[in-house]
């Protein structure tokens, strides 16, 4: 599933593309008629990501995409090409067509549901009205774990499965503290560490969380340190694996002491 930044980076890429200009939008797979057919026409005028949610603003309304596991989003400049694959939206401006690809949520909203929804969403690091004191004040109450607490987007918003293993693996705190035993302190250096990364993350488009790294060869250009690695580069010992809440973790013990 994208994390926070490849949001956030879509939507700083598709503003010049679509904010300020009228759109023709429609549906080529057919499952999303109705919704396209109330936006059709109408002026984009803003674009805002929100954790892993993305609003498209069109005045009284807002179509709002959360990609999930297998969405995408294809944007290319005019003239427009045969849709690829199964294109849930196609929104074309005078100059680009941006095509979103098997979203996990692709809705219209009104005003009161777009309200709803982000007050559903946790303080989004990469945001400049986050407020990382709602966050904190949920976690230093909580008996859940630190790594789970991280990863819920009602929480704090933009850190995914990769992030929350890196980051606290850099911060040397085990994904398994208890939220309220974790000292203020250490959740200042999650929350900075984790602007850090996510605003690396966006200007390379790919998740680089070792120091001095750039995008690799593969498929998605990441360079991590611990996520999915058998040992820790910092001490050599051994990584290890395990669930929280149903997503795969990784911790050094020798480093991230256990509470």
């Amino acid at each position: 599933m994208p994390e926070g930044h490849t949001i956030h980076r879509a939507a700083r890429d598709q503003r010049p593309m679509l904010v300020g200009k009228a759109l023709d939008v429609s549906s080529p797979q057919g499952r999303f008629m109705e919704g396209a057919a109330r936006l059709d026409g109408r002026i984009c005028t803003a674009i805002d990501a929100y954790g892993k949610h993305l609003l498209y603003r069109f005045d009284d309304l807002s179509l709002h995409i959360h990609l999930g596991l297998f969405g995408r989003f294809r944007c290319s400049k005019r003239p427009a090409a045969e849709p690829k694959g199964e294109v849930r939206i196609r929104m074309i401006s005078d100059s680009h067509v941006v095509d979103i690809n098997g979203p996990n949520s692709c809705e219209v909203l009104d005003p009161p549901e777009a309200l709803a929804l982000t007050s559903r969403i946790g303080p989004d690091v990469l945001r400049s009205d986050a407020d990382p004191d709602s966050a904190w004040a949920r976690i230093s109450k909580s008996r859940t774990s630190v790594g789970q607490l991280i990863m819920d987007q009602s929480v704090m918003a933009g850190i995914g499965n990769i992030y929350r293993s890196e980051i606290l693996w850099r911060q040397r705190i085990h994904p398994h503290v208890p939220g309220q035993r974790l000292a203020r302190a250490d959740f200042d250096r999650i929350w900075e560490d984790s602007v850090t990364l996510l605003e690396r993350g966006v200007k390379a488009n790919a998740i680089i969380t070792v120091e001095g790294a750039k995008k690799s060869k593969s498929r998605y250009g990441e360079r991590v340190n611990i996520f999915a690695k058998d040992n820790c580069p910092a001490c050599g010992g051994a990584i290890s694996a395990f669930e929280i809440a149903g997503r795969r973790a990784f911790a050094c013990e020798a480093c991230q002491p256990k509470p």
